[in-house]
């Protein structure tokens, strides 16, 4: 019996490091975690379209929505740990919904980290129809409303959401939010003067600031976007301080091989590296991750020390959904 036992074993382990070296063999799928036309969307579709020159395999991009973000990582978590599933998040999604949501899992364990992907500094963005044309016009419209100003956001603990509690916070301006499925759709309702403002990734908001349908004020960093650089920092416009930036990153699920995460690594690292890929998520506003901070291991380690930096915050603000 033991040595059927061990023929098993044997038999399995052969199995995985052929499965291994034969990745991939079909095609892998992104799955993104809101609505599609989102900066999040816009990210994974370019890495997407490049990383399947170096796999001679598709790779598609799925929007699976809801609750903030956390109904599609949950998929990606459920799903075979074989590589052709892979989560696509943010600081949102693989960090805040932590400690919003009951998740079902747990986003350090349940998952393998894969790499880091381009950040995108924030945006304090308003409607078209707001009288301001500087931050400190735009603070003093904000205080002197009668009632909270609406800022859409992707959802509860989503980047939009967080943003917009860390504004209110450095600020002193409560707000009054209205969820989306994404970024994406709470952009059209802007536009369309539905709601007064967004804290949005930038990447999500300049096309429509360069289009003249929406007012930008400032950059959530201390220095300003190459892409956007007639736009001013928080701290030069009057809100110094307020820095944050939405980072994205790739997970796939626990137990997935080492040799497959390595892999999954090596594309996503070389299409970042691509000089084409490169000027389109620039172009977004996006700004590349260091080389150095390219590895799982490096996105691991940040995804815990965000962790430890934004839960405190969230759960000071009792941010919580069933």
């Amino acid at each position: 019996m033991r040595k059927i036992i061990l023929a098993a074993i044997a038999v399995l382990a052969f199995g995985g490091v052929a499965a291994a070296q034969n990745f991939p063999s079909r095609p892998i799928t992104i799955i993104v975690p809101f609505s599609a036309g989102g900066p999040s969307d816009a990210m994974a579709r370019i890495l997407a379209e490049r990383m399947k020159v170096a796999f001679g395999e598709q790779v598609l991009v799925e929007n699976v929505t809801g609750a903030g973000g956390s109904v599609g990582v949950g998929r990606a978590v459920r799903s075979p740990p074989d590589g052709y599933t892979i989560s696509f998040g943010h600081l949102g999604t693989h960090v805040a919904n932590g400690a919003v949501y009951k998740l079902g899992y747990d986003l350090v364990t349940d998952l393998e980290p894969v790499a880091l992907l381009p950040s995108n500094p924030m945006i304090i963005v308003s409607k078209k129809a707001v009288p301001a044309s500087s931050l400190k016009e735009f603070l003093a419209w904000l205080k002197a409303q009668p009632t909270a100003p609406t800022a859409g956001t992707a959802g509860a603990g989503s980047g939009s959401h967080i943003a917009g509690l860390y504004f209110e916070n450095v600020s002193g301006i409560k707000l009054q939010y209205v969820p989306y499925r994404g970024t994406g759709p709470a952009m059209n309702d802007l536009v369309a003067g539905q709601i007064d403002m967004i804290v949005d990734q930038t990447s999500n908001s300049i096309g429509q600031v360069r289009a003249g349908n929406i007012r930008a004020y400032a950059i959530t960093d201390s220095k300003r976007v190459e892409s956007a650089s007639d736009i001013p920092t928080v701290d030069e416009a009057g809100l110094p301080g307020f820095h944050m930036t939405l980072w994205s990153g790739l997970w796939v699920p626990k137990g997935t091989p080492k040799d497959v995460i390595a892999k999954l690594n090596t594309a996503t690292v070389e299409a970042l590296g691509d000089p084409a890929v490169r000027k389109q998520l620039e172009n977004l506003g996006l700004q590349m991750p260091p080389k150095d901070k390219l590895t799982p291991q490096a996105l691991g380690a940040w995804q815990k020390a965000e962790i430890d930096k934004w839960w405190p915050m969230i759960k000071a603000a009792n941010v919580k959904v069933d």
